[in-house]
């Protein structure tokens, strides 16, 4: 946020006096420690909200405009298609109001009188992630490609599978990112932002640091403040898509695909669950508890069970 924001937020005149929307919303932003991706999508999703509201101010909003924006946005209205929103897009629509008025009805913060986002349920979101993950054949598929598309492209691809990132904090880490451990044996990632601004530390497989390192040495004179990837989250995304229509993979296999095949192979070669928690920065251990059910499910399931009972009378 730059410096006259600041500065507006700061100045004493602002307690004395009603602040306007754009106030609001920037004083609201500037209170979460979120990245710089989050922050954009709020302040996008926010900004929807008040031009579908018109000439009313945040204030004056209840829980109907909530409610005819939410329903507005499961039948397509705002968006470009026409098409029906999932209940994910919505849910993603609708939370950054939520926060905003959870925050500003504070009675610390005094902006809203009351919260009009308390009696607004948001659509249930379906498990449908479960099988977003790739085989160990699949993964040698898309690195095969990504390395023909260049050492760069096979870095992101090799990093996001081995450490199980979100794009988003992929194209955050700087080299000073990067450290040992106290005993100097291992590498580790300081992930700085994560989800809800969070951090985390991320241990570094010794093959992919070497690799990086190997990377970092053919460029030109590299400062320890530079990105490791100055690109883009679309740009990421973009480099995932051609890999995987170039390797003619059947699977529609994303950046965040690559998060859950790191977690599932983990679970799999017998990472604890809380270890795989950790590791992707999960807040509640039932998000990560949705991967276990799917290892069980390959390592095992009912009909394997029923199998080995009448083995003989099939044999």
């Amino acid at each position: 946020m730059d410096q006259t924001i600041h500065t507006e937020l700061l100045h004493p005149a602002l307690i004395s006096k009603e602040v306007n929307d754009e106030q609001i919303v920037n004083m609201f932003l500037a209170t979460y420690d979120r990245s710089k991706y989050t922050e954009r999508n709020y302040r996008s999703a926010i900004n929807q909200f008040r031009h579908f509201i018109g000439q009313k101010t945040l204030r004056e909003v209840t829980w109907r405009e909530i409610e005819v924006y939410k329903i507005g946005l499961m039948k397509g209205f705002f968006s470009k298609s026409g098409k029906p929103q999932s209940p994910a897009s919505v849910a993603s629509r609708i939370a950054p109001l939520r926060s905003l008025y959870k925050w500003g009805s504070d009675p610390n913060i005094g902006i809203f009188k009351h919260n009009p986002t308390t009696s607004v349920r948001i659509p249930k979101i379906p498990v449908n992630s479960k099988n977003h993950y790739l085989t160990k054949s699949e993964v040698a598929q898309l690195l095969i490609q990504l390395k023909k598309q260049g050492t760069r492209d096979y870095l992101i691809g090799l990093t996001l599978i081995l450490l199980g990132l979100r794009v988003s904090e992929l194209v955050s880490i700087r080299w000073k990112d990067f450290h040992t451990d106290p005993a100097g044996i291992s590498i580790w990632l300081t992930v700085a932002k994560g989800k809800g601004g969070k951090q985390r530390e991320v241990k570094v497989p010794q093959m992919l640091w070497k690799k990086l390192t190997e990377y970092k040495l053919s460029q030109e004179p590299v400062k320890e403040n530079q990105l490791l990837f100055p690109l883009t989250t679309r740009h990421v995304e973009r480099i995932i898509q051609t890999a995987r229509e170039q390797s003619s993979l059947k699977k529609h296999a994303t950046p965040h695909w690559l998060r859950h095949t790191n977690a599932t192979l983990a679970l799999l070669q017998g990472a604890s669950l809380q270890q795989v928690q950790e590791h992707l920065g999960h807040t509640q251990i039932n998000t990560t508890q949705r991967y276990l059910h799917t290892v069980e499910q390959i390592k095992k399931a009912a009909p394997d069970y029923v199998e080995d009972c009448l083995g003989d009378l099939l044999s």
